[in-house]
């Protein structure tokens, strides 16, 4: 390794260093078979296991030649390691492994001063101990360690097919190097078993402070070879075909572009990172995270690398784990739908969006912020994705702010148990450990409320689940209207009569644009059908939900709802007052929509 240490100072390393390794180590080798064969010729077993000094005893024409000799070469080897060892600790400094090394740097084509200075201080205290046989074991075994990760990089490499490992010796072959790094460990339990445990302890420890503490160089390693193909053999084991509901994991994709503005230099919404993961059971499971630069890709290419970056450090900041992507679109919606069709691999693509509820959409943009909320959900519906938004996400708690009270799920179509799932997920963060859960059902009879509740509760219970069931009656917009002739329109919630008179005014100047243009009644470049009475329908229901949320759950730590699917051809302002009319005066609160398939199973 002498050739290795001293690499810098040599003209070609790579014709210099297996030339001078294997000369080196084929005349080492002949020198040591014939010391054998000569000491055999000329003593006794006993004279070889009692005179120490037998080379000395026999030497010609007397024994101060070889006094001399081990003089000599004890100075030859001390010189070699007081030069190749400084070297290899400047150069360890210099690629910043290890943070506390940094005292030790060298500029390139200097000497290691300080280097130097600390080798000769380990190599005179040493000395000092006075007891070689003490010391001989523990240096062995740093030795062996070094050639066994030597043969181990190089056995990881050559198995594990590297495009980038080229090896010049032709002969080489992985199963020599696999030899050798085991033919290494062997002799060091061989030599001493305790002095092996503490070296491979000792190693372990500095692996683990260099894996934390140490920086990125622009030098690879075997084990990310090998990483890479596990992962790469783990995604070919996965498989095109649908994760069974006991292996389903939430891969959240989270959609960091706010409706608004976020604080300067944060690239991602705080407490999207939080919620991130809350999604996660023990923090276990990917996240991705992304946002869109509106502009043309040629001109906005650096500025995503940066911007990539910035978000993969606030990420690494916020203790997720997760990964980091920005994409260049001319607009969001195409952004988004390009994200939402190519993101991710094979059965590892995020399977549940989460964004941000855009509650400042009346103040900020009263068309574009509308068409755009509808296209993502439409998109997610169409690539078969379920979608998570949170209002009231600056309100949403982080790991340290405890919460009491219960999750209320109200649980209006079937979407595969995804709120039960993520109620599930929130009781096993100590933010929401406190709470309990209660799952309310809607009925439209009062005969229907009894045995709804039961089939619920034995759903539940074979789910493992345990929560609260309540059934609460609430009269469809259809019956409603049979019933009460009409007298709904009269209902004296502001929040209702602002709506049905903001909806009316919107499509006013619709219908006036669209006669004055000559043209269909359009929206965003869309044609839209307006139909009054599914208008009606949609406030009416959404007013009825919204007003038994506040009756049960004003006081819910978070409440989960269903997210209902915008009507087809439907304005985007309309589902709007729609969904705010949902959430109004509700401080904290979860839309969910889950997709065509069950995230929950019945087996065990």
């Amino acid at each position: 390794m002498a050739g290795s240490n001293r690499s810098a100072s040599l003209k070609d390393t790579q014709r210099s260093i297996p030339i001078g390794t294997l000369n080196a180590t084929l005349l080492t080798t002949v020198m040591y078979i014939l010391s054998v064969f000569l000491f055999g010729a000329l003593a006794t077993r006993e004279e070889l296991l009692t005179d120490r000094l037998l080379t000395a005893t026999v030497a010609w024409p007397a024994p101060a030649v070889i006094y001399i000799g081990i003089i000599l070469s004890t100075l030859g080897a001390a010189l070699q390691s007081l030069t190749g060892a400084p070297r290899l600790l400047a150069a360890i400094a210099n690629d910043d492994i290890l943070p506390v090394l940094n005292y030790f740097k060298a500029y390139e084509g200097s000497e290691p001063h300080v280097a130097t200075l600390f080798t000769s201080f380990i190599c005179i205290g040493c000395v000092v101990i006075g007891n070689l046989d003490l010391i001989t074991p523990t240096i062995t075994m740093f030795f062996l360690l070094c050639y066994a990760g030597v043969n181990l990089s190089c056995f990881l490499l050559d198995l594990l097919d590297a495009p980038s490992w080229r090896p010049r010796w032709k002969l080489h072959h992985w199963s020599l190097s696999l030899i050798g790094a085991l033919l290494c460990i062997v002799i060091m339990f061989m030599i001493s078993w305790a002095f092996t445990v503490v070296s491979l302890a000792l190693a372990s420890l500095i692996y683990y402070y260099v894996s934390l503490k140490g920086k990125a160089g622009d030098w690879g390693d075997g084990f990310k070879s090998a990483y890479f193909q596990l992962a790469l053999r783990s995604l070919r084991s996965l498989g095109a075909n649908q994760v069974h509901p006991k292996n389903w994991y939430p891969i959240p994709l989270i959609f960091c572009r706010p409706w608004g503005k976020l604080p300067e230099n944060v690239p991602c919404h705080p407490k999207l990172a939080d919620f991130a993961n809350f999604m996660k059971k023990k923090g276990r499971g990917m996240s991705i995270f992304v946002s869109i630069i509106d502009g043309d890709y040629h001109e906005s290419a650096e500025d995503a690398k940066t911007a990539c970056r910035h978000l993969s450090t606030y990420i690494d900041y916020k203790r997720c784990e997760g990964v980091a992507e920005i994409i260049v679109a001319p607009s969001m919606s195409d952004g988004f739908r390009s994200i939402v069709q190519t993101m991710g691999l094979g059965n590892l693509k995020p399977n549940i969006v989460v964004m941000r509820y855009p509650e400042i959409w009346r103040h900020e943009n009263l068309t574009q912020i509308p068409s755009t909320f509808v296209g993502i959900i439409n998109d997610c519906i169409i690539a078969n994705k379920a979608v998570v938004t949170v209002k009231g996400l600056d309100e949403w708690p982080n790991e340290y702010q405890r919460q009491y009270g219960t999750i209320d799920l109200y649980w209006i179509v079937r979407d595969g148990g995804l709120m039960l799932l993520l109620s599930q997920l929130l009781l096993t963060k100590d933010s929401f450990e406190s709470c309990k859960i209660q799952v309310f059902c809607i009925a439209e009879e009062d005969n229907e409320a009894e045995e709804l509740k039961a089939d619920v509760k034995k759903f539940l219970y074979d789910l493992r689940m345990r929560a609260e069931v309540i059934v609460i009656t609430m009269k469809s917009f259809e019956a409603h209207v049979e019933n009460g002739g009409g007298s709904w329109k009269d209902d004296p919630q502001e929040a209702f009569t602002n709506a049905q008179r903001r909806i009316g005014v919107y499509l006013s100047e619709l219908k006036e644009t669209a006669q004055t243009e000559g043209r269909p009644l359009m929206e965003g470049g869309k044609q839209v059908v307006v139909n009054e009475q599914k208008v009606d329908k949609f406030l009416y229901t959404m007013l009825k939900l919204n007003a038994t949320i506040l009756k049960h759950s004003r006081m819910a730590a978070v409440v989960l709802v269903s997210l209902p699917a915008p009507p087809l051809n439907h304005p985007a302002y309309c589902y709007m007052e729609y969904m705010d009319l949902l959430v109004e005066n509700v401080p904290r609160m979860l839309i969910v929509r889950g997709y065509r398939r069950d995230v929950v199973t019945l087996f065990t």
